[in-house]
């Protein structure tokens, strides 16, 4: 293995960005950039927004109106086509940052809601984005399909059963999830959906304690969910804690997103260094980065200089988003050892 022992020299930054890693929770629409949104635009309105009335649609000041601000971003999607170009955008940002996989939620669950578009037509388009862009950037890329809790039990089964069927048609459609406001949505209603989305050979997901109480992470748990979005509020629970650590259970941590919701409301008291030195199998994340302003290169380097995480502890956080993903055994191999070879 050919790695330097002065590694007091290495300039973090660009260290981090050639480790290779996998992003595990990323929203699709929440990928789209103020750039992108005016390239939208041009294309669909008559009046195009510019760069600057671009920027002011990601505002927000708490997590009810990041929900809506990130509404009015998606429905700057008029066309299949446009779900083409934000995922093909996506991968090459992606690409930049040193990510070599990432694992999407589509929300299967608005376009349903709202039937704005044709839910097959969408994901054709962004299967032609996803080829292209694997092709072009090195990125693989799989789906998540994700319902909108709040839209009730059964929006939720409708978006469960097309992933059953995508997931036949097509091979990057893999798992399933449930975003939106915990509050309106327990977890433990969806405990039927879950086991026969299982049946039906998905993987599962789950947003839990973002917004709510450690409880909303125990339902998570006990349906079944295979890994944990957020999971911000586990800490309050010492028990759950152990649960987690015991069945290693990958949380899809997301600094900068619970900051920026105010979820968590101070970075200090963000339990990210405590989960890893407790031994939970945690992975880092970017969620919604432009509505953030942080990319998942950014993640990495936050983690880094705030909370102390050595560079060697940065490329066990690499090798979980690894470890954590659904992708199959022998890419799952190949991408860790790549991880492990990874020199300074």
């Amino acid at each position: 293995m050919a790695r330097k022992t002065n590694i007091e020299t290495v300039d973090a930054e660009v260290w981090l960005r050639g480790l290779p890693k996998a992003e595990l929770h990323l929203h699709l629409e929440g990928s789209i950039t103020a750039e992108t949104l005016v390239e939208l635009s041009r294309r669909n309105d008559a009046t195009p927004l510019t760069l600057e009335q671009a920027k002011k649609v990601y505002s927000y000041t708490d997590f009810p109106s990041f929900l809506m601000s990130f509404k009015a971003v998606t429905e700057r999607l008029h066309s299949p086509e446009d779900y083409e170009t934000i995922t093909y955008n996506m991968l090459r940002d992606l690409a930049v940052q040193g990510v070599r996989h990432a694992e999407v939620y589509i929300s299967v669950g608005i376009l349903y809601y709202f039937k704005r578009l044709d839910v097959d037509a969408v994901i054709a388009a962004i299967e032609r984005g996803r080829a292209r862009g694997e092709r072009e950037f090195g990125v693989s890329l799989l789906w998540i399909i994700d319902a909108v809790r709040h839209f009730g039990l059964e929006e939720c089964a409708r978006v469960f059963t097309k992933a059953a069927e995508l997931k036949d048609k097509y091979p990057s459609v893999i798992g399933v999830g449930i975003g939106g406001d915990e509050a309106r949505g327990p977890a433990q209603e969806f405990r039927e959906l879950y086991a026969e989305a299982k049946a039906a050979g998905l993987r599962l997901t789950c947003h839990a304690g973002e917004s709510t109480g450690p409880q909303s992470v125990w339902a998570a748990v006990n349906i079944g969910a295979e890994r944990i979005g957020h999971a911000l509020t586990a800490a309050q629970d010492e028990d759950l804690v152990g649960v987690l650590v015991e069945r290693q259970i990958p949380l899809e941590l997301n600094v900068t997103s619970n900051l920026r919701t105010g979820c968590c409301v101070a970075l200090e008291k963000h339990p990210v260094k405590r989960y890893f030195e407790e031994g939970l199998m945690v992975t880092l994340n970017s969620d919604d980065p432009p509505f953030f302003g942080a990319n998942l290169l950014d993640e990495y380097l936050l983690v880094h200089k705030m909370f102390e995480f050595s560079l060697e502890q940065m490329r066990e956080l690499a090798a979980n988003s690894v470890e954590a993903s659904f992708l199959a055994p022998e890419k799952k191999l190949a991408l860790l050892g790549e991880v492990e070879r990874y020199g300074y």
